[in-house]
């Protein structure tokens, strides 16, 4: 798959970015990758919701051979055949994975940064700030 096929197959969806990945293209849509092609084949970002949608039409999750075992990668799953010919349903697949894609990253980086941690907090038991506490430990 060129990239002029690429963009205009996603044309419905508005304007999207591809960026060359491993033997293929990453599809983005405000810095966020929703799409990946592969293989000469497009694997849509799903989540729980999609997933359902993506088996009743008999796509399959993406998967790869790495040191003689398959791996699936469940959060891609194969663009169904039909769509190719349906711009304007393509398009409403690519909204729903870059919703999935777009709430992947929230909850990375929530991960990401973790809870905040609070200095000098005092503790219930003893009244005292727990970085004080410790440094008069030492």
């Amino acid at each position: 798959m060129d990239r002029d096929f690429l963009l205009d197959l996603f044309a419905g969806f508005g304007p999207v970015t591809l960026r060359r990945m491993f033997s293929g293209y990453g599809i983005s849509r405000d810095g966020i990758n929703f799409a990946l092609v592969l293989r000469g084949t497009i694997y849509l970002r799903s989540d729980e919701r999609t997933i359902p949608r993506f088996e009743a039409e008999g796509a399959k999750p993406f998967q790869y051979a790495a040191q003689g075992k398959t791996v699936t990668l469940g959060s891609y799953w194969q663009l169904p055949e039909r769509l190719y010919d349906d711009v304007d349903e393509l398009a409403m697949w690519a909204r729903d994975a870059f919703e999935a894609a777009r709430q992947a990253q929230i909850l990375k980086n929530a991960k990401k940064s973790g809870k905040p941690k609070v200095r000098g907090k005092k503790t219930a038991r003893t009244g005292t700030s727990k970085t004080r506490s410790k440094r008069q430990a030492t």
